[in-house]
């Protein structure tokens, strides 16, 4: 049954030409889609809505498990040999979650998946991207999946508007792409979030930071210093974010703004806001840079701003410039001077022609720190540069690295190795911070190789993180 199951005139559904030879795991996998996707729709078709109305989901799922194998014991003499509660479990999956892609999302390992078109799924596990057996039915199996992800967070994907991005339940990014502008059909990209947030603690153990680097950061936050946190796609920006946000006090009043509602803010007292697409008819867009305004009208102690992308960027230093001090940011960016590069030309992008000269005095008055994060080999994460901007030099950014990592080699895994060290350089904010009670140890500045236990205290402003590493 199976050796024929794609052998067809011209090329099928699924892209393959006539007589290609398909692997016999994927003659299997396919077919069990399709059965699968049939056996759902029967399924769907019986289920009594009027009596479904009120019960919970795992009563739901109970009554669909039972239909289930009622279809499969009226049909068990037609059916090839299948594994019948794998069956069963992944049309639960279907009715309720991402169908084949369903373990993945269970699965804590799991980072990345990455829907390359219903026959070509991967997914980055512990680091290192691999190939997985995992196929859908066909196209409309795969888009069926994409509209329910995208209709739950209220976007809409078609023809008319074939890009999306939203969000899961758990907070996990999610883009998808359909035709006509993705050639090979439909596809999607999932960005995972943990189950449970990193802490800093998780943060220490992998050695994406050490305490010193934390130490400094967490007065900072305390502080009130602007912090731009820069790095690649995957390079924990976010996480880093979330855990800095533990640092500032309780009693300030935050207003987070994003396209897609990520953040995982360790405090109380948040108001998340997020961007509206435009609408069918292509109006009521709300835009990061129309919430950034509407912030400042809400009586923020500080702006959060999830990632900076364009013309918001000129809002967001005003805010920084005129009371907000505290406020954090994330931008995409290879290295320290390319983020401050990319600010320039975002803020260029507000529609006013301000001098470079001007742009850059202005940035360096608001943005402090710069904090630097990289995904290197073999998957792990770092802090690359923790670098202050001090002022402006011949119409440049004066830049002081004041932490950094070193990249010594591969271990025998292929993973990146090397150790974080201090430059010796004093923060010229230290000033700044000491009128507010917040006294840095000058130790914690002296230029030396840092290892896991390099933390310098007791210190006033590092209490809460003593006692969360201990």
């Amino acid at each position: 049954m199976f050796a024929n199951a794609f052998r067809s005139a011209g090329r099928n559904g699924n892209g393959h030409a006539a007589g290609e030879a398909l692997l016999p795991a994927e003659h299997v996998e396919a077919e069990f889609q399709r059965l699968k996707t049939g056996i759902h729709r029967e399924l769907l078709d019986s289920l009594d809505l009027s009596r479904i109305t009120g019960l919970s989901d795992d009563e739901l799922r109970q009554d669909i498990r039972q239909l289930a194998e009622g279809m499969l014991r009226s049909r068990s003499r037609n059916l090839p040999a299948i594994d019948e509660e794998r069956l069963i479990e992944e049309l639960i999956a279907e009715s309720f979650g991402l169908g084949p892609l369903e373990p993945y999302m269970q699965d804590p390992d799991v980072s990345d998946i990455l829907v390359n078109g219903p026959r070509e799924v991967y997914v980055e596990r512990l680091g290192r991207l691999q190939e997985t057996n995992t196929v859908f039915a066909d196209d409309e199996h795969l888009l069926q999946i994409i509209q329910r992800i995208v209709a739950r967070v209220g976007r809409r994907i078609d023809e008319h508007s074939p890009m999306v991005d939203a969000r899961l339940a758990d907070g996990s990014r999610v883009n998808a792409i359909i035709p006509p502008l993705a050639l090979h059909g439909p596809v999607l990209s999932i960005r995972r979030f943990g189950h449970r947030p990193l802490q800093v603690a998780d943060l220490m153990a992998r050695g994406s930071v050490c305490p010193p680097i934390l130490q400094m950061l967490e007065a900072a936050i305390e502080g009130r210093i602007n912090v731009m946190i820069s790095g690649g796609t995957g390079s924990g920006k976010t996480t880093l974010l979330n855990n800095l946000s533990k640092f500032i006090p309780a009693n300030e009043r935050l207003v987070t703004i994003e396209d897609s509602a990520e953040l995982r803010l360790q405090r109380k007292h948040v108001v998340k806001l997020e961007t509206r697409p435009k609408s069918a008819e292509g109006t009521a867009e709300i835009s990061q840079r129309d919430l950034v305004r509407n912030a400042l009208r809400m009586r923020p102690d500080r702006i959060i701003l999830g990632e900076v992308r364009g013309g918001e960027a000129l809002d967001m230093l005003q805010a920084m410039n005129t009371g907000h001090e505290g406020s954090l940011t994330t931008i995409h960016a290879n290295d320290t001077r390319d983020a401050l590069s990319r600010l320039e030309v975002m803020v260029s992008m507000a529609g006013f022609d301000l001098p470079v000269a001007i742009t850059r005095r202005y940035i360096a008055s608001a943005i402090t720190l710069v904090v630097h994060l990289a995904r290197l080999k073999g998957g792990v994460r770092r802090v690359m540069r923790v670098s202050e901007i001090t002022a402006l030099e011949s119409g440049d950014y004066a830049i002081q690295d004041l932490f950094g990592f070193q990249q010594t080699g591969l271990d025998d895994r292929g993973i990146a190795r090397g150790h974080f060290y201090a430059t010796g350089h004093t923060p010229v904010f230290a000033r700044r911070l000491l009128e507010q009670g917040i006294d840095l140890p000058p130790k914690l500045f002296e230029a030396r190789q840092l290892t896991p236990d390099s933390s310098i205290g007791p210190m006033s402003t590092t209490a809460g993180m003593q006692e969360e590493l201990a």
